[in-house]
């Protein structure tokens, strides 16, 4: 071997065109996710002029397609990884935020939504289960993904302030809706300019006892995982409820200006960013499942103290335990199945981004019902009752990751 040759294989990961390119596409899908996602409801609501229940239908329904293509994509991956999943999703977004600029008609929106927008969910899964396999499984890699949720987290801290202080209140929500899809054209871009995974296939675990495979000896019990992915669903589900509910909070129960809506968003992005670098620097034998608990918990005390503010000073402490929750529940929620389900990287991606999609699902339906039913202080307390809940099902799960697993 010659001395270019080890220099270049010496090369930090960090450093190389892999990760470039990929924290380029994570980070642009998450600037347009930022932009549309911290002002959809309030385009839906003030724009389209739809009930909070209306609103909760098209977060919803599309969520079912999402679902069944983010599982059948991820299973793809696992047998033959590739860039196309994550390229056609992203494409088929972009086509339809360009085609929600052109009505206001439920039936219409509803119909862009199960089609093109359906498949949006799978964009960030698949990005993620990319890194394995073009980074390198060793410890850099590892590193890689928390950094990867870093940029994502950046994105999300600048991506409702620029939303909220020059796109919405210049060019309205039709040009934020523009703004997102160019967003999402380079995001296809970048994705394109990642180098093909060539990893072979990592094979999909068994999860009855007795029948794991040769590969991976270790069992996973059934029972156990349906527990643990239920947390995550009981999660998701709080968490996005309280999204949806919390710009109309802002807005039609306290009164305050639109522009409040981009500054919490992207002051809990920031809180993001600072709890992933926290995530690192902890130690490797710290209990994965306590890290969790307390992150669940965190996004109840979140939701009580957005329901007690009257005021903008609250509100904005109250992002600081939801930063906290988002980042240890997606940053080392995802590393735990990763552990638990090793080495099938796809799989447990997805199946963790399944769960957070059946959480959205359901939100949809349940917080918009519950927005119109109850008022916006009820649907918040709702949150913190099923993240407390949430917390509760992940004690109860018996699934732990292996030892050697938490070794850096």
């Amino acid at each position: 071997m010659d001395e270019g040759t080890t220099r270049h294989r010496r090369r930090p990961v960090l450093l190389t065109r892999p990760f470039t390119t990929l924290a380029g596409s994570v980070v642009l899908l998450g600037l347009a996710d930022s932009v549309v996602g911290s002002y959809y409801v309030l385009f839906l609501h003030d724009h389209a002029d739809l009930s909070a229940t209306r609103i909760g239908l098209l977060f919803s329904l599309p969520a079912l397609g999402g679902i069944a293509f983010t599982l059948w994509s991820g299973r793809r991956f696992d047998r033959r990884p590739t860039r196309t999943w994550a390229l056609l999703a992203t494409a088929s977004s972009a086509a339809g935020y360009a085609l929600l600029t052109t009505t206001t008609s439920f039936a219409w929106l509803l119909l862009i939504s199960v089609t093109l927008l359906a498949v949006y969910q799978a964009i960030y899964p698949q990005l993620f289960a990319m890194a394995p396999t073009v980074l390198g499984s060793g410890a850099s890699g590892r590193r890689a993904v928390p950094l990867l949720r870093s940029g994502w987290s950046l994105a999300w801290a600048l991506g409702p302030l620029v939303a909220g202080l020059l796109l919405v209140p210049r060019i309205g929500y039709l040009g934020m809706l523009w703004v997102t899809v160019g967003l999402l054209v380079l995001t296809v871009l970048s994705t394109a300019a990642v180098p093909s995974p060539g990893a072979g296939p990592a094979p999909i675990p068994d999860l009855d006892p007795g029948t794991a495979s040769a590969a991976r000896p270790r069992t996973v019990p059934r029972a156990g995982l349906v527990l643990l992915t239920a947390s995550v669903v009981l999660f998701f589900l709080a968490m996005f409820a309280g999204g949806l509910a919390l710009p109309l909070y802002v807005t039609q129960g306290l009164g305050l200006p639109e522009e409040v809506v981009g500054t919490l968003f992207a002051l809990c992005a920031v809180v993001e960013i600072v709890a992933a670098v926290a995530l690192v620097a902890l130690p490797p034998r710290l209990s994965r499942r306590g890290l969790l608990v307390g992150g669940i918990l965190a996004l109840a005390v979140h939701f009580a103290l957005t329901a007690a503010a009257d005021g903008v000073v609250l509100l904005l402490v109250a992002q600081v335990p939801r930063g906290v929750a988002v980042t240890v529940l997606a940053a080392a929620g995802m590393r735990f199945f990763h552990e638990v389900l090793a080495p099938a990287t796809g799989f447990a991606t997805t199946l963790f981004s399944a769960a957070a999609d059946g959480g959205f699902l359901l939100s949809g339906v349940l917080g918009g019902v519950a927005v119109d039913a109850l008022g916006y202080r009820s649907t918040l307390i709702c949150g913190a009752v099923v993240a407390v809940l949430a917390a509760g099902v992940l004690l109860a799960s018996p699934v732990t990751a292996p030892r050697a697993a938490a070794r850096p």
